[in-house]
């Protein structure tokens, strides 16, 4: 039988849909127990939730069939890259419903479930990504629904467990590296320098971000931004080159009006520490696990502002604590670990925001 080009990329899209937890090929590493991401973040639905998986199979197709050819394209090249390649906005009419058993979904909705998130149940879940034409628009007639332009909103947990709670005087980084940031990195017009360890070793230079984001990375098609793959690193430990290898696509590093976002590109979690994460009048700080494809808002810069106290031992001690933020990859840190501290996790950055 003739078979259309559109009938093949619809039928490749297919084939490329988010595997529904209890299918076997589902990635459990998107969900856990811990951490951040909680709550309904974390809840997996069915596959017979809602509709049966011919019924969303044949409501999927004739929809996509009404999607140009060019806009099939582009939404293929995300789901097949899994976010890896660089893929234009898919727009569509943000109005338009579709039902599928008893329950309605908006257009967007359907496909962030089908493409990539098969437990989603609102859209108020998700955060856009900054790189999104759609980031901003209020109640736009079309909106992108490329689910790689989309993260998971990581819910802040309260209150936090005291496993992962650090006094602050245990969170200084090595040495007197703060103090010397701006310094070292020879530009003022930076918003923010990064710096990458290995343990207790900083493997190569500080990275200056000026642009609004920062892709930070190991391995990523179409690549551009901080490469972690290039860097010459003497360190021969075992587990610091198998978590190299696993760190993958990375974060991407955004500043936004709100504050400093961090989305975990990557397969596997990473895990934050931030002044700005937690309540101003608490004495420790709590690390965070966030979860691949979700995103946090690591820093915010006016609460910063109102944590510099002139009472406050930490900040007469180490003025830019309060401006740092720390995350090390795959590995977490705390008392429910084996690493009491982020120093002696095998790959982490260390990310200092311009106050000045």
């Amino acid at each position: 039988m003739f078979r259309t080009k559109r009938t093949g990329l619809v039928r490749r899209l297919w084939r490329s849909r988010a595997p529904v937890e209890g299918d076997g090929d589902a990635d459990t590493r998107t969900h856990g127990s811990g951490g951040c991401c909680l709550g309904k973040s974390t809840k997996v639905a069915g596959k017979t939730s809602a509709g049966t998986d011919a019924e969303l199979k044949s409501l999927t197709h004739s929809i996509l069939k009404q999607i140009k050819e060019k806009q099939l394209e582009g939404l293929l090249q995300a789901v097949e890259s899994k976010g890896g390649a660089r893929s234009p906005c898919l727009l569509l009419p943000s109005k338009v419903d579709t039902k599928l058993g008893q329950q309605s979904y908006s257009l967007p909705l359907l496909l962030y479930k089908v493409f990539r998130w098969p437990d989603l149940m609102d859209c108020s879940e998700l955060k856009r990504l900054s790189c999104c034409e759609s980031y901003g628009e209020i109640n736009p007639e079309l909106v992108c629904c490329n689910p790689h332009h989309m993260s998971r909103l990581c819910e802040l947990e309260s209150p936090p467990p005291p496993y992962s709670r650090y006094p602050m005087d245990f969170l200084k980084p090595p040495g007197e590296f703060n103090s010397q940031a701006l310094q070292e990195s020879g530009d003022r017009s930076h918003w923010c320098v990064v710096a990458y360890w290995e343990e207790k070793t900083r493997v190569g230079r500080l990275y200056s971000v000026q642009e609004p984001s920062l892709d930070i990375f190991y391995d990523l098609p179409q690549g551009n931004g901080f490469c972690l793959g290039q860097l010459s690193s003497d360190n021969k430990s075992p587990l610091a080159q198998m978590v190299r290898t696993k760190i993958g696509y990375g974060i991407q590093l955004s500043r936004e009006p709100d504050g400093v976002w961090v989305y975990n590109r990557s397969c596997y979690p990473i895990f934050i520490k931030s002044a700005t994460l937690d309540n101003p009048d608490s004495r420790t700080l709590l690390v965070h696990k966030v979860f691949p494809g979700f995103s946090i808002k690591a820093f915010d810069f006016e609460k910063a502002d109102s944590l510099q106290r002139p009472n406050d031992h930490e900040f007469t001690q180490q003025p830019r604590t309060g401006f740092t933020v720390q995350i090390s990859f795959v590995k977490g840190w705390g008392q429910c670990y084996t690493r009491q501290f982020i120093s002696s996790c095998p790959c982490w950055l260390e990310v200092i925001f311009n106050n000045q």
